[in-house]
């Protein structure tokens, strides 16, 4: 049995650009925080809530309370539902099918590990049609760092799945393929262009514009997890 952990933003859904913009506009309207760096590769902790520790750290010198991290989820929860009911989330082409053929084989299960908040992911891959919660996951509510986030979501996998020969993440930024290296599991990248020429330089096995040829993406991953 092989384990296939996803991403959320940028890999299953293409919501990457509204969450930003949602967590930037949350940090204005309910911080004060006006002037951040958008660029989350720069964090220690590129998640929800590393970010939000280390920004709080920086403008005012203290992490944030449980009561400020509660409310800026809320908010950036309301912000993310007001901008896909206006403009709507897609799914990354073929990310349904993929779901469905690796949550069907008898070769294959599936889990999610993501450096959202859980009631974020949940919204933004509803709006895409998909559905957090059909499998074992783990966020950015059980840990600030996204190595904690994978290995958690491993042990959640193998408590409802069983165990397994191999494990790959699937993701598209340069901190889930420095994760993966930390943790020593595989990385298949979910990019185009510079940003995929970026993850192969960090350690990507091989980069998918997006899932919509499925055989080859199953094909390539039996490759991976077969090369002991």
């Amino acid at each position: 049995m092989r384990l296939v952990i996803f991403d959320v933003d940028g890999t299953l859904t293409q919501t990457t650009k509204a969450d930003t913009e949602c967590f930037v506009r949350s940090l204005t309207e309910l911080c004060g925080f006006s002037e951040v760096d958008r660029d989350w590769s720069h964090y220690k902790h590129a998640t929800d809530s590393g970010i939000l520790h280390e920004i709080y750290e920086a403008h005012i010198g203290r992490s944030p309370f449980p009561v400020e991290i509660s409310q800026f989820r809320q908010h950036l929860v309301s912000l993310l539902a007001h901008t896909s009911s206006e403009a709507g989330f897609a799914p990354v082409a073929g990310a349904s099918l993929l779901l469905s053929r690796l949550a069907g084989s008898g070769e294959h299960r599936v889990a999610l590990a993501t450096g959202a908040w859980r009631d974020s992911a949940r919204l933004k891959m509803a709006r895409a049609g998909l559905c957090y919660d059909d499998y074992p996951a783990a966020s950015s509510d059980d840990a600030l760092d996204r190595e904690s986030i994978i290995r958690l979501s491993i042990r959640r996998a193998a408590e409802r799945y069983g165990g397994f020969s191999d494990t790959v993440y699937v993701g598209d930024g340069v901190w889930d393929a420095r994760a993966c290296r930390s943790v020593g599991i595989p990385f298949i990248g979910v990019a185009t262009d510079s940003d995929a020429a970026c993850l192969t330089a960090e350690g990507a096995v091989c980069v998918f514009s997006d899932f919509k040829d499925t055989d080859l993406f199953l094909s390539r991953l039996y490759e991976i997890t077969n090369r002991k």
